[in-house]
């Protein structure tokens, strides 16, 4: 196999892709500090929360469950994409729910729960969108400058084959595709925020039906926009996958804030 040319377009999505997944939690956690006067520590339990809960704790049931029980997206898909988005929301809001109710239990407030959403969002966007965008950058200049292909030259023909089908995907993924990312780890991060804000509502409410029905609502909406995403992938265009994620995402973010206003009234 040989190597092609990466169009100007493709670099420019990842570059685009790569600002909006690290500039975005940068730019929304100094707006939290400054503006709001959250506390970092908010930013930061929400960050380890989301790596304790959705990067250690889902990965290895994950590891029993597809791995073990040969569930995957082959074999049994809808039974594959309903595992995934619950897993993530079980998880994902689970831990949301630890963490406001008892490591942030003597300042939690509206400024604090939505700094603890850009924590939690926020890394997720500068692991998922930021550095596999830094990973895909370098490979396309490395590419296009001649020195990927003297660094193949120095491996074995198995694994340079090998390393050129896995670098494949930058040239065959239509250049618009690689503006994507970005977008969708924005759009992530809005979710996490919204989400974050109900199960703020919820913990505040104490032990009572709103207080149970607001936490259900933030678990069944995050399992619905992930099933979507996930499932919606073997169904939709991409294009349009994306544009209901943003969609509903930030009308989370939009119902919750209204939900709070009303409460204040």
């Amino acid at each position: 196999m040989e190597l092609h040319t990466i169009s100007g377009l493709a670099i420019a999505g990842v570059i685009c892709s790569i600002v909006l997944s690290i500039g975005g939690p940068i730019a929304l956690f100094i707006a939290g500090r400054v503006k709001l006067k959250a506390r970092i520590s908010s930013f930061f339990i929400g960050a380890g929360t989301f790596l304790l809960f959705a990067m250690l704790l889902e990965q290895l049931m994950h590891v029993l469950v597809i791995q073990l029980c040969g569930l995957n997206a082959q074999s049994r898909p809808w039974l594959y994409y309903v595992y995934a988005a619950l897993a993530a929301a079980v998880f994902e809001e689970t831990g949301r729910l630890i963490a406001m109710k008892f490591w942030m239990k003597k300042w939690l407030d509206f400024p604090n729960a939505l700094m603890y959403g850009i924590g939690h969002g926020g890394v997720e966007a500068i692991l998922i969108g930021g550095l596999s965008g830094i990973s895909n950058l370098v490979s396309m200049l490395m590419i296009n400058s001649g020195a990927m292909q003297n660094t193949l030259a120095a491996l074995p023909a198995e694994s340079a084959n090998q390393t050129v089908s896995q670098l494949s995907a930058l040239w065959t993924t239509p250049a618009p595709l690689f503006f994507v990312s970005g977008i969708e780890r924005i759009s992530a991060i809005i979710l996490h925020i919204g989400l974050s804000l109900l199960i703020y509502q919820a913990v505040k409410a104490g032990k009572c039906r709103a207080a149970a029905f607001t936490a259900v609502l933030a678990y069944g909406i995050h399992f619905i926009v992930d099933f979507f995403a996930v499932a919606g992938s073997a169904l939709l265009p991409i294009y349009v996958i994306e544009i209901g994620v943003f969609v509903m995402a930030v009308g989370t973010l939009v119902m919750v804030l209204k939900i709070g206003r009303m409460e204040e009234l």
